[in-house]
């Protein structure tokens, strides 16, 4: 559906309808920390800058990012995953604590709590700009003990949602047999079939059967071994061979500022332009934004086409904002009236 036959109205009535929406993101949850500073001088001892200290945030990241937007965009989100009882983990689940509902992620003391701190600077009069990034991942492999835990709380969640948003960092929580047990539990309270939709920065390959997947376009490439690139041919195998490899009902290929690609079996391909500006500031956390608009657009019976839309513009906006951000359901509607009126 070319985006002239798309309509805005529908689209707007659709945004109203994820107020109510429930989404179970089931992942990797990750601590994003955000350390800031004002650049003081040039150290003696080595060519690096000193920053004098300013403050330090953490947001969610990873699952938990997917779930800040569901819960931005006015669903309801429900968080399934595992966090550490370490200062990463705690925090984490404060501010995770008043955003969406938190009862089924499990604290595990043997567990270290995923965290991506990223050093920014800046002057007094300019924007601070991300310096270094350390990442400390959990090394140990997951006890099968703790992931039958969670597993459990994945099946209690089933029954109250509208829809399963999986997120696979690739920290080893996320397995195919875990979502194939929690899509057979999975009961929606309107006639639809609640949708499945998987981001696995990985493994998608070994995910079958599900409604939506949505990767960027380095994932696709490393997953199938291609370079896609401006080459158009490319890109059309590559996407439908992930359907067909997947069994997906969609695929949606993001590209950045080539905008995104829309592949469903027996259909031709969409292509999306980029909404807004191309000039990205932070691609951070962007395709936590785009998936979590997709969950909510489909559940709230949008189709494919539509969802993508949506989760296009969800994604213009995201990627101007600094670090780990969210969309919130007003800002969204404003900017598909705003495109309408070009």
């Amino acid at each position: 559906m070319p985006a002239s036959r798309i309509s805005r109205d529908r689209l707007l009535r659709l945004v109203d309808d994820f107020a109510g929406i429930r989404v179970a993101v089931f992942g990797d949850l990750l601590a994003d920390e955000f350390i800031y500073g004002q650049i003081s001088r040039v150290s003696r001892e080595a060519p690096v800058l000193i920053l004098d200290y300013d403050s330090t945030e953490i947001v969610p990241g990873g699952a938990g990012n997917a779930a800040n937007n569901v819960a931005a965009l006015g669903g309801t989100a429900l968080s399934i995953g595992v966090v550490g009882k370490d200062d990463p983990g705690r925090r984490l689940i404060d501010v995770m604590g008043g955003r969406m509902d938190i009862r089924h992620i499990v604290t595990h003391d043997g567990f270290q709590t995923p965290t991506k701190t990223r050093i920014l600077a800046g002057g007094v009069h300019s924007a601070k700009q991300q310096v270094v990034r350390v990442d400390r991942a959990t090394r140990q492999p997951l006890p099968e003990g703790l992931r039958l835990r969670v597993g459990r709380h994945l099946s209690a969640a089933m029954s109250r949602c509208d829809a399963l948003l999986v997120s696979d960092y690739g920290t080893g929580l996320v397995t195919p047999a875990l979502v194939a047990g929690a899509r057979k539990r999975l009961r929606g309270s309107g006639p639809r079939q609640p949708p499945v939709l998987v981001d696995s920065r990985y493994a998608l390959l070994r995910f079958r059967r599900m409604d939506m997947c949505t990767p960027n376009e380095s994932e696709v490439e490393a997953l199938l071994g291609v370079r896609i690139g401006e080459n158009q041919r490319v890109l059309e195998k590559a996407g439908r061979e992930l359907l067909r490899r997947t069994s997906a009902g969609a695929v949606l290929i993001t590209r950045g500022s080539r905008g995104m690609a829309l592949f469903e079996p027996d259909r031709p391909t969409t292509h999306i332009p980029i909404s807004g500006s191309d000039q990205i500031a932070d691609v951070t956390g962007a395709g936590d934004t785009v998936i979590a608009t997709m969950a909510l657009a489909l559940a709230a019976g949008g189709s494919y086409q539509e969802a993508a839309h949506l989760a296009n513009h969800a994604g213009g906006l995201v990627v101007m904002k600094r670090g780990t951000a969210t969309v919130g359901a007003e800002e969204l509607k404003e900017t598909i009236r705003g495109s309408w009126a070009e």
